[in-house]
């Protein structure tokens, strides 16, 4: 009898646990995206989720939570219940960068707090410019930069992210100064230089390159280290300075106690999505590669990158704003 005790319990236990599974998802999914509609990060969540709902069986909506650089739709994620009804599509800036930024200060903790669940794409980057300016090259770029120390405006995302550390890594290596203009998200800081009040931008192609084909943006330069078939006229900014890139990356995280089952299924259904050829051949066509790495290789990869672009914001000393 006393074996037989402990055995309906762990019974009870599994059958409990099992039930759970089943019952996943009980209602609609969410994906919190920590800027606003339109941006890169949007794009791509609103691309996964129609298929994620069709292979769970329920609505998978897009949550834009702007602000702060990230925090704020990043605390949301964190701190939302660990069910698997929301899941957090998190950048370069707001899961490695942000943590260097602001360190003890964030209200959550990305390690901690966080199951990483896929890496999702690669993101190329564009280096574009106004229409009205007198640039149509990266030298022509750095020399007018040289000439007016300061005057050229950069739009960024948010201090440390990608398009900030991108402009930074420029104004470094080419030795110029350009002025940083913070938004809550790279979509207003790109409406803003279509309407010239920005000079110049780094970004995704994956949102730039409609503005680009449709002569409301210039691209200057691409910052991979070879040319890109969507912008095969348009040099790599390595060609002028030679070792330059950047590659932005968006990926799939959950709160931290989302049970494993959970986790695993939802990663097998990304990882499906992202594996699909006609999906991949969608992202590439905006200027972006599919991962879909397991959960352990994400998680590594969040470490290194943390590592690296710490580094690259300690060596200019971009601060939080």
């Amino acid at each position: 009898m006393r074996l037989f005790v402990p055995f309906l319990a762990l019974s009870a236990a599994l059958l409990s646990a099992n039930v759970f599974a089943q019952a996943f998802p009980s209602k609609p999914i969410r994906i919190i995206v920590a800027f606003p509609a339109g941006g890169g990060t949007d794009i791509v969540a609103r691309m996964i989720a129609p298929r994620l709902g069709e292979a769970l069986g329920t609505q998978v909506v897009i949550d834009n939570r702007a602000g702060a650089q990230g925090v704020i739709g990043t605390e949301l994620a964190a701190k939302s219940a660990p069910d698997g009804h929301t899941m957090f599509m998190g950048t370069l800036g707001n899961l490695a960068v942000n943590s260097v930024l602001y360190g003890n200060k964030l209200p959550f903790n990305i390690e901690r707090d966080f199951a990483p669940l896929t890496q999702v794409v690669d993101v190329w980057f564009v280096q574009m410019v106004h229409p009205s300016l007198p640039a149509k090259n990266p030298r022509e770029l750095i020399a007018l930069a040289k000439s007016q120390p300061g005057a050229l405006n950069f739009y960024s995302s948010g201090a440390g992210g990608a398009p900030h550390l991108a402009a930074e890594m420029f104004n470094s290596v080419a030795g110029v100064r350009t002025t940083h203009v913070p938004y809550k998200g790279s979509a207003p800081g790109q409406t803003d230089l279509m309407a010239g009040q920005i000079q110049l931008g780094y970004d995704s192609i994956v949102q730039s390159l409609p503005f680009i084909k449709a002569g409301k943006l210039r691209a200057v330069s691409v910052l991979s280290t070879k040319r890109i078939s969507l912008l095969p006229d348009v040099p790599p900014l390595s060609d002028t300075l030679p070792g330059f890139s950047l590659t932005n990356w968006f990926a799939l995280v959950l709160p931290a106690a989302t049970p494993a089952d959970i986790r695993n299924r939802l990663h097998a259904e990304v990882v499906k999505i992202l594996r699909a050829p006609d999906m991949r051949e969608k992202f590439l066509a905006m200027g972006a590669e599919a991962v879909g790495s397991t959960q352990e290789q994400f998680g590594a990869f969040i470490k290194s990158e943390t590592a690296k672009w710490g580094k690259v914001i300690r060596d200019a000393n971009i601060k939080a704003e």
